[in-house]
């Protein structure tokens, strides 16, 4: 898994490359944390070049969902996902937590 983190004026696009699972979520949760800890809190997970995510990596979206939106701070939203992570997402119930956008532009164009 790759995680590339970009931070924009404001918000920061996180791009996330290969497979999410329990080896490799704490990565992930930790990226989500340092950005956190810098007081930023508007976050866009790009999963365009997702291929895998387990119930290990949808925890570490949930806290940090929460995380965000804690005190209307900001929020975390998904952009350019493909099919089979958003089939995961909807038998998850995870359709209605999260904003899901189409491209990458159009989720940082939200904030």
């Amino acid at each position: 898994m790759e995680i590339t983190n970009t931070q924009f004026k404001h918000c920061n696009v996180v791009k996330v490359t290969g497979r999410v699972d329990s080896a490799t979520s704490p990565q992930l949760a930790e990226t989500i944390k340092r950005i956190n800890d810098s007081g930023r809190f508007k976050i866009v997970m790009d999963f365009s070049e997702l291929e895998f995510i387990s119930s290990a990596g949808l925890r570490v979206l949930i806290a940090g969902i929460k995380n965000c939106r804690r005190y209307n701070r900001g929020d975390l939203v998904l952009a350019a996902m493909p099919e089979n992570i958003h089939a995961v997402f909807d038998l998850a119930g995870f359709t209605s937590i999260f904003k899901i956008y189409d491209d990458v532009l159009t989720a940082v164009g939200s904030f």
